[in-house]
């Protein structure tokens, strides 16, 4: 409870500062974006790509904007704004950010530019662009929300866009996959609503009234034991679906497949953290104790999702679904980082989120360009393209290698970190869930051999080089990977105070204490 008051505090001078509301903007932008083209973009269809371009590099823009202003040395959220909605209700526009959410914020805003500029939806732009751009607000929105109401509008606005883009644009079997996403997706949210409602109306007596703050119900409310953990498994059934935890993760790959370049790549890259942000904005930190009862369920889906993922991966024919697979098995290690509970290893989760975006988006974009040029995703159909086009070659092994987790390279610190993290409080299943970093290699550097090595046959001697544009696309992405990977530091120096505070919570109001050395940073 000692936290409680500085938070504020510093919520206050931070918001205060900026002189305006800044999280607002990046939730309204891509909005007012995807409005303008919808509405007036019949008349101009040539403005459209420029509107979806200048709303995209505002909000990425102004997304880098708070990154730079972002106080490292404060736990609490900053850039606060609030204003009442629904008074009766407690229901407010309530926005800020902490060094969990901040560089979700900044991914959002990098990627969806880049998606833009970079893919051709082929047919039907306008729709298309607008439909991207709801995306993208959505997708703001859900990582700034800290009210539970707000969160879900979200939460659930995300959800029609990207159902739309999968039906609208995809591949053969679109509609298939566009559903079942849908009904994955409403089953889950069919448990968040009834666990957000629920957590308002059973914490109204101890908060004084109802609220949707979710501030308030963490610091303020108080549950029964019993209370606490339904509610506990409402929100967790929900997120994991969104992250997708095994055993419902069947969507993913079909999803990923029949997407178009550009879905797969937002779904890669933030889509599917917001399953896991839930999980540690909203699961750890509303449900501290049912959060470390139900640790060792978490952990072995975590890890089952890691070997199995793995294993699945390595058996796919078309390339696109085999990075679909792995995707499955990177977030099992973010669960199992969310859930050690430890400085290191909630530290190395929140990166992790980051890294799995900017590698296995760029991995998607990489496949999209060679379906483009080849019509086929199928690996036995490829052979030689190194060949052909060494630097596309070049740009496809320093993606894959982070995807692997090789040292200099972002991916391997996020992983290092949950893995040296959890080892104390989830040992068992660390050793299990290593084996999984040995498989990642094992299919991607796999599939790399079939796809690029050889002599290329008469219909992959004729594979395009990356043009300049691609080139430049990619730049950004091998920037990052390589930036971060080499020097991680001003990632850390955002991400740790905000993971130590939660942790501070939880020792707050359970029996929980992470292990002695890690708590004095040894």
């Amino acid at each position: 409870m000692s936290a409680v008051l500085p938070l504020q505090v510093n919520v206050a001078a931070s918001s205060n500062a900026l002189g305006f509301p800044i999280l607002t903007l990046l939730v309204v932008v891509p909005l007012l974006g995807s409005l303008f083209v919808l509405v007036f973009g019949r008349m101009r269809a040539e403005w459209n790509r420029l509107v979806a371009l200048v709303s995209t590099i505002s909000t990425g823009a102004l997304s880098i904007w708070v990154l730079q202003a972002f106080d490292s040395n404060d736990a609490g959220f900053q850039f606060v704004s609030r204003h009442e909605w629904i008074p009766a209700w407690g229901i407010s526009w309530h926005l800020g950010i902490d060094g969990i959410s901040l560089f979700l914020v900044v991914l959002t805003g990098v990627l969806f530019p880049l998606v833009v500029a970079g893919v051709n939806p082929h047919h039907e732009e306008r729709q298309y662009l607008a439909w991207l751009l709801m995306l993208e607000a959505g997708v703001m929105g859900s990582f700034v929300s800290l009210d539970l109401f707000l969160f879900f509008v979200f939460f659930e606005i995300v959800l029609v866009p990207m159902y739309f883009l999968i039906g609208g644009w995809g591949y053969d079997q679109r509609v298939y996959a566009a559903t079942k996403f849908f009904l994955f997706t409403m089953a889950g949210s069919a448990f968040l609503l009834v666990g957000i409602v629920a957590t308002a109306m059973l914490s109204r007596d101890s908060v004084g009234e109802i609220t949707f703050d979710v501030v308030r119900l963490a610091e303020e409310g108080s549950l029964s034991l019993t209370a606490g953990r339904w509610l506990f498994v409402a929100f967790a059934v929900a997120f994991a679906v969104k992250v997708p935890l095994f055993p419902v993760h069947t969507w993913l790959p079909d999803a990923h497949t029949q997407a178009p370049t550009a879905g797969s790549v937002i779904l890669a890259g933030v889509l599917l953290k917001m399953g896991t942000y839930g999980l540690l904005r909203f699961g750890v930190y509303l449900f501290p104790e049912a959060s470390v009862w139900a640790r060792p369920v978490l952990y072995t889906l975590a890890v089952i999702g890691i070997i199995y993922g793995a294993i699945a991966a390595t058996m796919q024919k078309d390339l696109k679904r085999l990075v679909a697979y792995s995707s499955v098995a990177h977030l099992g290690f973010i669960v199992l980082g969310t859930f050690a509970l430890t400085d290191q290893a909630l530290t190395g989760g929140v990166m992790q989120m980051v890294n799995h975006g900017v590698s296995t988006g760029a991995l998607f974009l990489l496949v999209g360009m060679i379906y483009e040029r080849r019509h086929t995703r199928q690996i036995s159909e490829l052979r030689g393209l190194q060949q052909v086009a060494p630097i596309f070659a070049g740009f496809f092994m320093v993606v894959m290698l982070s995807s692997i987790g090789l040292p200099g390279l972002n991916g391997f610190v996020g992983e290092f970190l949950v893995l040296i993290g959890s080892f104390d409080t989830a040992r068992w299943w660390v050793i299990v869930g290593t084996v999984g970093v040995v498989l990642a290699a094992l299919y991607l550097l796999w599939a790399y051999q079939r796809v690029f090595h050889g002599e290329p046959d008469e219909a992959n001697r004729g594979f395009a080089e990356l043009s300049l544009r691609e080139g430049l696309l990619l730049s950004v992405f091998v920037a990052i990977i390589v930036f971060t990977g080499v020097y991680p530091k001003p990632v850390f120096s955002r991400i740790e105070p905000s993971v130590k505070s939660l942790i501070e919570h939880v020792e707050s109001r359970t029996d929980y204490r992470q292990p002695v050395h890690e708590a004095k940073g040894e």
